[in-house]
């Protein structure tokens, strides 16, 4: 199925989930009833991200060893490290400190008369282990076939580094059979890749009936405010990320949104960056980045870089505070910033990742854990812009270190094309 193709059918598989879940959600007078119906809709999305899930694991440790194993220069693999960790920095910085503004300047939170949660149900939310300690040790992995297993990205990455750079030590030995046979491993996993694929339309369609039917489409008219305040500073923050990037690429972001607008669409609609990263992969490839480039920054960006879920996680932080008129100062908003900044690294593997480090982080203000629950039924849509927003600034981090690399080859076979031409004229 081409790219194009496939998107259409995402666009009516998203349409066509709303529809049958509205139906459902009004033609179902019993809400256990509905929440049957939707359990049937979740086990197609189930099964999609099991698909998904089972080819993460070989997809990165293959692209990411066959990369390293062919970067001679190991200070190279230093220096777009660095140079992604800068980047990362300053789009972490930008995302929080947009959150706070937007959630001050539009006060979604203010005068809503909602009522505090059950604090017990807060229990299900697991923040005792969201601690730098506990990271920094959780980083390192015990078992690769563990870590593989339970899809933990960071670890694979720090494995994979290992074992890339030890084998591009011995390429010119009897290892050097092993590195090819690892090189061979990478399109055979793109292949399978795009069988999977094939069955986006029917995860997307799924994910969306379950969300309505089970809560209807009333839940955006519950929490209207707060949903169109936080898309608006997504969409600010996308202004940035993008004049960001075009700083860098100049006219070249264009081409980058419009080749990557597939992987988006799926990440919006599945509400999963791991349902975005292969395609995402794919179509940063196909725009020209070498293949090195986008095996080594994409692991570490799905761990380091997620601007739409730090945005979210300030955004979230206020509106509680607003909702339970607890006011913070500025001194404590900035805390709260940076706190969050060093909270949110590494935990993309966390189910609704943002709403568990919001709640760690709560306490630590005295606001209550138990208002992340407010808004518990509606994350499915704020989750649905944040995770288009993590596909969008890790595939514009990508490419502008691919850049400053020099390693996007579409621009150089361009560049190489037009001097011919003008070549041949001037003979």
């Amino acid at each position: 199925m081409s790219m194009n193709k496939q998107t259409t059918w995402i666009l009516i598989a998203m349409i066509l989930g709303i529809v049958v879940g509205y139906a459902c959600n009004t033609m179902i007078a019993s809400a256990e009833s509905r929440h049957v119906v939707a359990d049937y809709f979740a086990m197609g999305t189930d099964i999609f991200l099991r698909l998904i899930k089972m080819i993460i694991a070989p997809l990165i440790f293959a692209a990411l060893v066959s990369g390293l194993a062919g970067m001679t220069d190991a200070s190279s693999i230093g220096r777009v490290g660095g140079r992604a960790l800068a980047w990362f920095v300053m789009a972490s910085l930008i995302s929080l400190s947009l959150g706070l503004l937007f959630a001050n300047l539009l006060e979604p939170g203010v005068n809503s008369g909602l009522a505090l949660p059950d604090s017990n149900v807060a229990a299900n939310l697991k923040t005792s282990s969201l601690n730098l300690k506990d990271f920094l040790t959780h980083v390192f992995p015990r078992n690769i076939f563990e870590s593989m297993t339970n899809n933990e990205i960071l670890q694979i990455l720090v494995f994979s580094l290992f074992f890339g750079l030890a084998l591009g030590r011995l390429r010119n030995t009897e290892a050097g059979l092993l590195a090819d046979v690892i090189e061979q491993t990478v399109p055979v996993m793109l292949k399978v890749t795009g069988y999977v694929m094939n069955f986006a339309p029917l995860g997307v369609f799924c994910a969306v009936a379950t969300a309505v039917t089970n809560q209807g489409l009333g839940v955006l008219t519950v929490f209207g405010i707060f949903l169109g305040s936080f898309y608006l500073a997504l969409a600010v923050l996308w202004l940035v990320l993008i004049l960001a990037g075009y700083a860098v690429l100049r006219g070249g972001v264009f081409k980058l949104l419009k080749a990557i607008r597939q992987p988006i669409l799926l990440g919006f609609s599945t509400a999963s960056s791991e349902a975005a990263y292969p395609a995402l992969m794919e179509r940063l490839e196909r725009f020209g980045i070498k293949e090195r480039i986008v095996s080594f920054m994409l692991p570490l960006g799905y761990s380091f870089n997620l601007d739409g879920s730090m945005m979210y996680a300030t955004f979230l932080a206020l509106f509680v505070s607003q909702v339970y008129n607890l006011p913070m100062t500025l001194d404590q908003q900035i805390l709260m910033l940076l706190v969050l900044m060093v909270s949110s690294k590494g935990i993309a593997g966390v189910p609704r990742a943002a709403l568990v480090v919001v709640a760690a982080v709560l306490p630590m203000f005295n606001l209550p854990a138990a208002g992340v629950l407010l808004i518990l039924g509606a994350d499915h849509f704020f989750d649905m812009g944040r995770t288009a927003t993590n596909v969008l600034g890790n595939a514009i981090a990508t490419a502008v270190v691919a850049k400053w690399e020099n390693a996007i080859e579409r621009e150089e076979e361009e560049v190489t094309l037009v001097g011919a031409v003008a070549v041949s004229e001037l003979a």
